[in-house]
C-alpha cells in the first residue's frame, strides 16, 4: 500500500493538495453510460487512479444527485416520477434526528441501496493503485438543483442550504475515510455541474455567497481538495478556492482556462489539474487521434510556458482525463470505452517526452 508519511498526510490535509506529483496518470469523472455494473468496474479499475462508477442508465437512485440525498432531512424520493425533493415540513421535523447523528460518520456513508458499486469497489485491492478517487456532488449544484414542495430551489431557504453544506461535507469526509483506509492517496472531488449560475445576475444566489460558502465548506473536508466541473466558470473564482484539485473539460474550454495568472500560481503551489482533454462523443472523438491529441494538449500549455513554467513542471502535477461523461451516445458504450484506451495511449506517449 501506498503509505503517506503522518507529516505529509497532515501537511495534505491542511492545505488541500495531493501530497505525490501525479505525472500525467490517467484518472475520470464518475458518470458512465454502462448497465452492466461489472463491465463499469473493470473500466474504472483500467486507469492509473480509478474510481467508482455512478451509473444513471441502470437506477434512479445512481442519479448523483439521488445518490447524495440519502438520508438528507426532509427529502423525498418519487422513483416513479423520477425525481426527488425536499418537504420544507419534513425537513424541519427530522432536523433533530440530523443533529444527533452529526458526530457519526457512518450516518453519512453511502449504503448499497443508492450505488450497485461503491462497495464492490472498496473490495478490490486498492493498494496497488498510485491513488483512488471519489466523487460527490457540490452543495452548490445540490442547492440549485434541488427543489421544495413548492418548486422553488433550496438555495433560497438559508436553513436547508446551511444543513446541504455540512450534510456533503460529512458525506464527502466518510467517503474519504473509507477509501483512505484502502488506499494512502485517496481523495474525492465534489462535482459542480451547476456552478456557472451563481455567475448569472438572474440566480438570486450570487458568486460572491458561493465563494464565502464554498471557502467554509472546504476547510472541514479531510484529505485534497478537488472540484470537477464540465463547464466554464469564471475560472478567477474557482482559483480563489482554497482547493489542490481541479478537474475541467479542456477539450472545450483549456484554451480558455490557461490564460488566466492564477493557473500558474496554483500549479507552483503544489495544485494539481485534470485535464479532460479525450473527447467521449462520438463524432468529435471519431476525428481525433494519439498524435492530434499530444499536440492539442501540448499547444494548449503554450500560454503556461510564456509565463514561465516548464512543460516538465506542468506535466509533474497534471492528470489525464475524458473531456466530459457521456450517456447520450448511440453506440451506448463504445464510445466511452474508446476514449479510456486513447486517454491511456496518449498519457504514455507524453510520459515519455515530458516525465524523467
Amino acid at each position: 500500500m501506498f503509505d503517506m508519511d503522518p507529516v505529509i498526510c497532515y501537511r495534505c490535509w491542511m492545505t488541500g493538495v495531493l501530497s505525490f506529483e501525479t505525472g500525467l496518470a490517467t484518472t475520470a469523472m464518475g458518470i458512465l453510460p454502462h448497465e452492466d455494473a461489472g463491465e463499469a468496474l473493470e473500466l474504472a479499475l483500467s486507469l492509473d487512479i480509478p474510481f467508482w462508477p455512478q451509473l444513471p442508465k441502470v437506477s434512479f437512485y445512481e442519479d448523483m444527485y439521488v445518490q447524495a440525498l440519502e438520508r438528507f432531512p426532509g427529502v423525498i424520493f418519487d422513483e416513479r416520477a423520477a425525481r426527488c425533493y425536499i418537504d420544507t415540513a419534513r425537513f424541519y421535523g427530522e432536523l433533530d434526528d440530523f443533529f444527533a447523528h452529526e458526530e457519526d460518520i457512518g450516518h453519512f456513508a453511502l449504503s448499497d441501496s443508492h450505488s450497485l458499486v461503491y462497495r464492490r469497489f472498496l473490495n478490490r485491492d486498492l493498494s496497488q493503485f498510485m491513488a483512488v478517487h471519489g466523487q460527490v456532488i457540490s452543495p452548490v449544484s445540490l442547492a440549485l438543483k434541488i427543489v421544495d414542495e413548492n418548486g422553488m430551489p433550496i438555495v433560497y431557504n438559508d436553513d436547508i442550504r446551511t444543513v446541504a453544506f455540512s450534510f456533503i461535507q460529512k458525506r464527502l469526509n466518510a467517503q474519504y475515510r473509507e477509501l483512505a483506509a484502502r488506499n494512502g492517496h485517496a481523495f474525492v472531488w465534489i462535482d459542480d455541474p451547476g456552478l456557472e449560475f451563481v455567475f448569472n445576475a438572474m440566480s438570486g444566489y450570487d458568486h460572491v455567497k458561493a465563494r464565502d460558502e464554498m471557502y467554509e465548506f472546504y476547510e472541514g473536508v479531510e484529505g485534497p481538495r478537488g472540484l470537477h466541473l464540465c463547464g466554464n466558470p469564471d475560472w478567477d473564482f474557482l482559483l480563489s478556492l482554497n482547493i489542490g484539485i481541479i478537474s475541467l473539460n479542456a477539450y472545450g474550454f483549456g484554451d480558455i482556462f490557461v490564460n488566466y495568472d492564477r493557473v500558474k500560481e496554483f500549479i507552483r503551489g503544489g495544485g494539481t489539474i485534470s485535464w479532460g482533454i479525450v473527447p467521449t462523443y462520438t463524432e468529435e472523438f471519431a476525428g481525433e487521434g494519439v498524435v492530434t491529441m499530444a499536440e492539442r494538449l501540448v499547444t494548449m500549455w503554450k500560454p503556461l510556458t510564456k509565463k514561465g513554467l516548464m512543460p516538465s513542471e506542468i506535466a509533474a502535477r497534471s492528470l489525464l482525463a475524458p473531456a466530459t461523461c457521456n450517456l447520450l451516445n448511440p453506440d451506448r458504450t463504445e464510445t466511452v470505452e474508446g476514449a479510456f484506451r486513447l486517454l491511456g495511449e496518449l498519457s504514455d506517449r507524453l510520459k515519455e517526452r515530458y516525465i524523467p
